[in-house]
């Protein structure tokens, strides 16, 4: 894989018009940190006030099998109360960059869901899970041909994964459309392997 064409950093800086006025941290945690702010934008220069929610950067993976299924883990998910079908996913340590990104969506393979693949992931593009009051920027692959990991990683304290299943195709588009699936980041990687072709 090209790492080139992984596009690092989250929202990508101060563009043209946009301009921080003024910050004050509200909370922070390991995993985000909330502030509340003054930002000048093209058509408020002024500024407006504005609550966010800064995350790291995030990589999410749909493995595909040998034969063709996909795998995803059900996890328990606090702040909704359920349980969720979802594709691995995990937050970038360290660096927000091509390399640590890539190596992010290998960790999670293996941690998440057991497996590995020696093929090079596709990368999918990134999309903001939601830009109305949060920057998290989540970068997208497909790992093909996934096998069991030689190693399998050691999850997070805080993850409750139940289980693990492989959805076929016709099964995972039924899970879609029925809402069993409702997942943000496992919605968004489906919608960005129709539209590449890549969805079989």
């Amino acid at each position: 894989m090209e790492l080139a064409s992984v596009v690092s950093a989250g929202a990508g800086g101060e563009v043209s018009g946009w301009r921080c006025l003024a910050s004050e941290g509200i909370c922070e945690t390991p995993w985000l940190r909330v502030e509340r702010e003054r930002v000048a934008t093209p058509t408020r220069p002024a500024g407006v006030e504005w609550v966010s929610v800064g995350r790291p950067t995030a990589a999410v993976i749909a493995p595909r099998t040998p034969g063709g299924a996909y795998l995803l883990v059900r996890q328990e998910r606090v702040p909704v109360r359920s349980e969720m079908w979802e594709f691995p996913a995990g937050q970038v340590d360290g660096a927000d960059d091509a390399e640590s990104i890539v190596a992010t969506a290998h960790r999670e393979l293996a941690e998440e869901a057991g497996v590995m693949t020696r093929s090079a992931l596709i990368p999918l593009g990134r999309y903001f899970s939601s830009c109305g009051f949060t920057n998290e920027c989540c970068h997208l692959f497909l790992a093909v041909d996934v096998v069991p990991a030689l190693e399998p990683g050691k999850r997070d304290a805080n993850e409750a994964i139940i289980e693990q299943r492989e959805f076929p195709p016709d099964v995972f588009v039924e899970a879609v459309a029925s809402g069993t699936i409702c997942d943000a980041n496992t919605l968004a990687v489906y919608a960005r392997l129709v539209a590449r072709g890549l969805f079989r």
